[in-house]
């Protein structure tokens, strides 16, 4: 049997008042949040530097992805309350950056777009200054459910690309490669869009050249910001682990980034797409 620290890992909280702060006041409004439904080794910073990716449309995925904690199976329906309670916790936490993401929710029309827009709206109703960057699921395509989210004219759409295509039918098989990639496109070549940005695990049976060819196409869409990790597996039901990735590895791929013209890269062992997002965000400003 392997041993535990090689199938996920956590960081702890460096002060537990914050921490329990942050996570009393996300229970209390009663938020989802990515980083407790997909397990997020980084949970412990984030929360004790008071700052959350929430979690739209409740915590039950309709997809079932091999390398993902969240659950899966009949989700709950939609909750017109969530996006002004969503608003609240930004205030009370007295957050700059906002990160929504969502469950897939394949058995909505719109796909859950509409909750996107929505909380959006109140986010910034309710925190003018606020930047908000939204991590979304691919709709299973739609152009209208994407136009719902751009409407609203996030600072940074983020749509992870998760891995190189060849894995997707073992990784991601209800997923599709090309489709996902031109979401991004499309969000790239609309009238409002500020920024892009996709993520990439490695770890899951890629080979480095494979990794490299995704960033090409990715720097062909004009994507900007770019997150590259290590694959942890949430648990021995889930995608095995089939290489741990050195550190000159993570290295080589920001620096090769970097050259080809993405805005931002952020490329290390516990780097999730959302993680230190605002931070990201506010280097990639100044470059």
């Amino acid at each position: 049997m392997k041993k535990k620290d090689e199938r996920w890992v956590r960081h702890c909280s460096g002060n537990p008042a914050i921490y329990f702060k942050t996570e009393n006041i996300l229970e209390e409004l009663r938020l989802h949040t990515v980083c407790e439904s997909a397990q997020c080794p980084n949970q412990g910073k984030c929360f004790t530097d008071g700052t959350a990716t929430f979690l739209l449309l409740g915590n039950i995925c309709t997809r079932n992805c091999r390398f993902c904690a969240v659950e899966h199976g009949s989700p709950t329906p939609i909750d017109e309350e969530e996006p002004s309670r969503i608003s609240q916790a930004v205030k009370t936490l007295k957050l700059e950056h906002v990160v929504l993401t969502s469950v897939t929710r394949d058995d909505l029309i719109d796909g859950g777009a509409s909750q996107f827009a929505q909380t959006i709206k109140a986010v910034r109703n309710e925190n003018p200054k606020v930047t908000v960057e939204v991590l979304i699921p691919d709709f299973k395509g739609s152009e209208e459910a994407l136009k719902c989210v751009m409407d609203e004219e996030p600072d940074v759409l983020n749509h992870n690309l998760e891995t190189v295509p060849r894995l997707y039918p073992n990784v991601r098989p209800q997923a599709d490669y090309k489709r996902s990639l031109k979401l991004l496109k499309r969000a790239k070549d609309y009238k409002g869009c500020s920024y892009t940005k996709s993520g990439l695990m490695v770890g899951l049976g890629e080979n480095p050249e494979e990794i490299i060819e995704v960033l090409k196409e990715l720097k062909n869409i004009d994507c900007d910001f770019l997150t590259i990790g290590q694959y942890l597996r949430p648990s021995f039901n889930h995608y095995p682990i089939i290489r741990h990735v050195n550190q000159e590895e993570f290295e080589s791929y920001k620096e090769l980034g970097e050259k080809m013209g993405f805005k931002a890269v952020f490329s290390n062992r516990l780097v999730r797409s959302s993680f230190m997002a605002g931070e990201f965000f506010k280097k990639a400003l100044y470059h």
